[in-house]
């Protein structure tokens, strides 16, 4: 899979921009959050890491981007070994306490749905958090079939991405 074709491709669900609120039925839902800091200066850079997929690469995951940082319309492929999964950046978040972006699946990745990368100021009590929050289903045969595995997979990924920044 290569990365130029993947701009020719539909996203594969419907609720595209759902992670910005209340998750929709009939996929799996994930929302996690970690404190990673303290203070504006720790909002900062980690914000801006995040919107350079450093959660992903964080995560130890291999990113190969249309966009030196998360942008609208953005191809991405995520490698996981020998497991490729194609994603676009469905919307940007950029506000002045949060920031981050969500990507949804396209075809040929093992799951649907969406995930969103968020960083999160709060300045009441100066804390600094890393936010995950998806929605998926399982996409093909095999991560059906795998589904035990896949899940645990996703929890520790997820958990990493939490790390990462």
């Amino acid at each position: 899979m290569k990365l130029a074709d993947l701009s020719a491709r539909s996203l594969t669900y419907r609720e595209v921009g759902a992670t910005a609120g209340a998750l929709p039925a009939g996929y799996h839902h994930v929302r996690k959050s970690a404190v990673i800091g303290r203070g504006r200066t720790r909002f900062e850079q980690a914000a801006a890491e995040g919107l350079r997929w450093g959660m992903l690469r964080g995560a130890g995951l291999r990113v190969e981007a249309t966009a030196p940082a998360a942008q609208v319309g953005a191809d991405v492929l995520v490698h996981l070994g020998p497991v490729v999964a194609p994603c676009r950046v469905v919307y940007v978040v950029d506000e002045q306490h949060r920031r981050g972006f969500a990507y949804g699946t396209l075809p040929g990745h093992a799951e649907c749905g969406e995930e969103l990368f968020l960083v999160r100021f709060d300045p009441g009590t100066e804390e600094v958090h890393a936010e995950v929050a998806a929605f998926s289903r399982h996409a093909t045969w095999w991560s059906r079939l795998g589904s035990p595995v896949t899940s645990l997979v996703q929890r520790v990924v997820t958990d990493r991405y939490l790390r990462a920044l």
